[in-house]
């Protein structure tokens, strides 16, 4: 959808008024202290019931997946990426399958006897897996695990998702690659509690995935793989949660893990999204940073800032754009103007280097 310039002006008018007042100094710094301990209490209270699996991945980011098998992804599951609603579910979102990031802020999915419908799947509301899809889980677990000398350098085809939580990317990327020989799929995120919800999920299995703790923050900290071995990183919902002054040093030290050739994908809040205009005075931490009740942080971007910041980072815009999306929740009657960026970087690949 596009936006008037009546709309634009009353949402930038918002996102002035709820700014006003800020949160005290020494709270930020509790915010930025204790970050991992709220997003811990986060996955401690809400499991892995919370965000719904991003389906839509492949739609948005084919990149994700080695040439020949998004050729097969597109034949094999094309059908199956958009969402199907009931008759009876309250909930629409416009033009964009699946993409609830405050999911249970907006709308409730039906439950029928514990099972609940998500694009088009049967799922156990205590289980992340299509309760249809067992089989395809047990195939995947009976493969066994190589001895390497680090989790997937036997690989010929490596995926990063940074920011894993409970694994709502993870699980649909992991659903294709353990049919896709030599790929490998790396996850992090910095609560424990998190990594731990993946790493006990059914569908997790090392032969395929390495789920792991790591602060990509702390520049001091390794990662469990060499620099310039990842194909793709995914950066989904991930940079928003940090803090603006230390964005770029993110971006730069993830630039360093892709190939000559690699990509990296990202999709994040937008400047005057609904989840930004409805925060009330005194949650606002600096300009278009804001802490939620639960003590977890976000910020709101422009296509300017992250065009600079990867840009900066040495990496090549493939695309980076705005999307506005109209989400109505038939139910309450609540129409959402939601905002998002996406871009796509690639790491330029290096001149051959000429002997002398």
């Amino acid at each position: 959808m596009q936006w008037s310039q009546e709309e634009e002006e009353r949402a930038r008018e918002k996102a002035t008024e709820n700014s006003l007042v800020r949160v005290q100094p020494e709270d930020q710094d509790k915010y930025e202290r204790e970050a991992s301990k709220y997003w811990n209490e986060f996955y401690n209270t809400h499991k892995n019931n919370f965000f719904k699996d991003r389906n839509w991945l492949f739609l948005e980011f084919p990149e994700i997946l080695p040439k020949g098998r998004k050729n097969q992804i597109n034949k094999e599951e094309k059908s199956s990426y958009p969402v199907k609603l009931n008759a009876t579910n309250s909930c629409t979102n416009v033009g964009f399958p699946g993409m609830f990031e405050e999911g249970k802020d907006y709308c409730q999915n039906n439950l029928v006897d514990g099972l609940t419908s998500v694009e088009g799947h049967s799922y156990n509301k205590n289980q992340a897996e299509p309760v249809t899809d067992n089989k395809h889980v047990k195939n995947c677990e009976q493969e066994p695990v190589k001895q390497e000398s680090f989790p997937g350098s036997g690989a010929t085809y490596r995926i990063l998702e940074v920011g894993c939580g409970a694994g709502n990317s993870a699980f649909p990327i992991l659903k294709v690659i353990c049919n896709t020989p030599g790929a490998f799929l790396y996850c992090c995120d910095f609560a424990s509690g998190a990594v731990e919800l993946v790493k006990s999920h059914l569908s997790y299995n090392s032969a395929w995935c390495s789920a792991f703790v790591h602060d990509v923050c702390d520049d001091s900290l390794p990662y469990p793989f060499p620099d310039e071995i990842q194909d793709v990183i995914l950066l989904v919902f991930v940079l928003s949660a940090i803090h603006p002054d230390r964005m770029q040093g993110v971006v730069s030290r993830l630039a360093k893990l892709l190939k000559p050739g690699g990509m990296l994908l990202f999709r994040d809040y937008g400047r005057y999204d609904t989840s930004q205009l409805r925060f009330k005075k005194g949650r606002c931490l600096s300009e278009n940073f804001y802490v939620r009740g639960d003590g977890t942080r976000v910020y709101f971007f422009t296509e300017d800032e992250v065009h600079n910041m990867f840009t900066l980072a040495g990496l090549v815009e493939v695309q980076n754009l705005v999307d506005r999306r109209l989400q109505v929740n038939r139910k309450k009657k609540v129409k959402m103007q939601r905002v998002w960026i996406q871009g796509k970087f690639q790491k330029p690949f290096q001149p051959p280097q000429h002997s002398r």
